[in-house]
């Protein structure tokens, strides 16, 4: 499309956008400078990060004057998320920094006293205007899109800023603005290059509509009086989680092991093929092509793991980087990728920060970064300062440049059983009994559960929150590769903990088990992995069984 610019303010995952513009054919340049905003006829500003980043990006760049006259002079406009909300006078997220003042309004933080913060998951809207077809963009109020945000602009059909509503969504009894028209400006706090073909057909349609349609205000728009519904439309995820390593020939491929054990077992007799490959990785398929086949599935979201020996150097894992850059091509929904997110040095003795590795992985179009052992380490700190954060962990350091949405937090405790009658240690606060009568406390792990660390993972949930993650990735050492179903002691336990969302992971065996921990648990989202890879469980059969239940479930692509 001739005319069309994408602007990159220097921080977030934009290339997941550039990749959804050439899967619908559109062809685009870049803002390089600001010379540039006099030669688009269209302009979408994407991207994830702090409100302040944001600004101090646009800034720096001498990009924001220019783009605040651009969208004044009344060419057309599209905004996604952080793109959506500079355009707000402030933001709590920043107090003091000022924004494109173009909505008459401030962004402000969910409240987290009655449910998970980042809003982070698929959601279904509602229009707040009374719209034509032709400046709907192809939403409707049955589907769900992508959201991942901690801050909003608050829906109130009685504030002047109601005008510029579009859409509202409901997380649980709060109304916000999904998405927000006036004339050519447009803007989506969801993401529309990762909510699938339903967030393509946005794109497409706004790409699509004229000029001249866009400029022309509706005179009979009017405001529609909202108010929250008795259930919001939040849907619980189904995450399909691929474990990428090299195997002894250097392929990266996907395996997955019972208790983290990913090599191939002799078997009685030697005549299986399991026999013949004993000691052997196991190998389930290829990264990128697993990936396809779980998005087009319907998996709300593809996370990769990578436990390969790269991790120690991952700016110098080149097959890992490519695996990201080539699933993101393909792939339409989140995608996080963990493993080697930390400072760490090179061969050659070049330093590379935590912020550095992830914003090359976010380049390459991932979405969320997953911290694992570093994590455990940073929270042993923290409670050595008398809670007292340092400023230096990776957690801190992502959170503050992307924001909180973008760091995941990946435990993997172990259970640690205890007489009740006579312990006393530190987590006795922690101690869970079970059905059969026998306590525990979940003991934390690194090194991909091969240490054990004195640490319980309440202690653990709760530091990460305060660091800054946004979301925990819950594993179970004792239930995983078992079949035996989630572990909900666990995560009731951490969910009563912390108020940002948790993934619930390890254990599943059928679709029965996810409908268990949604219903059981409170958990936003619930993972799977050898059971998809190995095709005993389809993410079809599991869609399936949870919209059975009356659980809110999206359905396909």
């Amino acid at each position: 499309m001739e005319g069309l610019y994408l602007l990159d303010y220097g921080a977030g995952n934009v290339q997941s956008l550039a990749n959804s513009l050439t899967k619908l054919g559109y062809s685009f340049k870049w803002i390089q400078s600001p010379e540039d905003f006099k030669h688009a006829k269209k302009l979408i500003f994407p991207g994830v990060g702090a409100f302040k980043t944001a600004i101090s990006g646009l800034e720096t760049r001498g990009l924001f004057s220019p783009l605040r006259e651009y969208i004044l002079s009344g060419r057309p406009y599209f905004g996604i998320c952080i793109g959506l909300q500079v355009l707000f006078s402030s933001s709590a997220e920043a107090p003091g920094v000022k924004g494109l003042g173009i909505i008459p309004s401030s962004i402000d933080h969910f409240d987290a006293s009655s449910k998970a913060v980042p809003h982070m998951g698929w959601n279904t809207t509602r229009f707040a205007q009374n719209v034509t077809d032709e400046t709907k963009f192809g939403m409707d109020e049955e589907t769900a899109y992508y959201f991942v945000h901690s801050y909003r602009g608050k829906y109130d059909s009685n504030a002047e800023s109601a005008k510029w509503a579009h859409t509202v969504a409901q997380y649980g009894e709060e109304l916000f603005m999904a998405t927000v028209r006036r004339g050519h400006l447009f803007g989506a706090q969801f993401h529309p290059e990762k909510s699938g073909n339903a967030g393509l057909k946005v794109l497409d349609e706004w790409l699509k509509t004229p000029i001249e349609k866009l400029d022309v205000e509706e005179l009979e728009r009017s405001v529609i009086p909202l108010i929250p519904q008795p259930k919001d439309g939040f849907i619980r995820r189904v995450v399909a989680c691929l474990d990428v390593r090299a195997n002894d020939e250097g392929d990266l491929v996907v395996t997955k092991g019972d208790q983290y054990d990913v090599r191939e077992k002799a078997e009685a007799g030697g005549s299986s093929l399991a026999t013949q490959t004993a000691g052997a990785v196991r190998n389930l398929g290829k990264p990128v092509a697993l990936a396809e086949r779980y998005y087009i599935a319907g998996a709300d979201e593809i996370c990769f793991l990578n436990i390969t020996s790269f991790r120690s150097s991952p700016l110098q894992d080149q097959p890992m980087l490519a695996v990201v850059r080539a699933a993101a091509e393909k792939i339409f929904v989140p995608l996080t990728i963990g493993g080697g997110i930390k400072d760490t040095t090179d061969p050659d003795g070049t330093k590379r920060s935590a912020v550095e590795v992830a914003g090359t992985y976010f380049r390459a179009g991932a979405d969320k970064v997953s911290i694992g052992s570093e994590a455990v380490i940073a929270v042993e700190k923290l409670l050595a300062s008398e809670g007292i954060p340092s400023g230096t962990s990776a957690i801190e350091t992502i959170a503050h440049v992307y924001g909180r949405q973008a760091v995941v937090v990946s435990a993997d405790p172990r259970r640690a059983y205890v007489d009740p009658e006579i312990y006393d240690g530190p987590q006795k606060d922690e101690v869970v009994r079970g059905k059969d009568g026998r306590t525990w406390w979940y003991q934390c792990t690194i090194s991909g559960g091969r240490e054990s660390r004195p640490l319980g993972v309440v202690q653990l949930a709760k530091g990460v929150e305060k660091l800054g993650a946004g979301e925990i990735l819950l594993n179970s050492i004792d239930r995983d590769g078992t079949g035996a179903g989630f572990d909900l002691d666990l995560i009731r336990l951490v969910k009563n903990a912390v108020s940002i969302p948790v993934v619930a992971s390890s254990g599943a065996g059928s679709p029965a088990h996810f409908v268990e921990v949604f219903r059981e648990t409170t958990a936003e989202a619930a993972l799977a992995a050898g059971i998809f890879h190995r095709g005993e469980v389809q993410i079809s059969d599991v869609k399936q069984a949870i919209a059975d239940d009356g659980i809110n479930s999206r359905q396909g692509t």
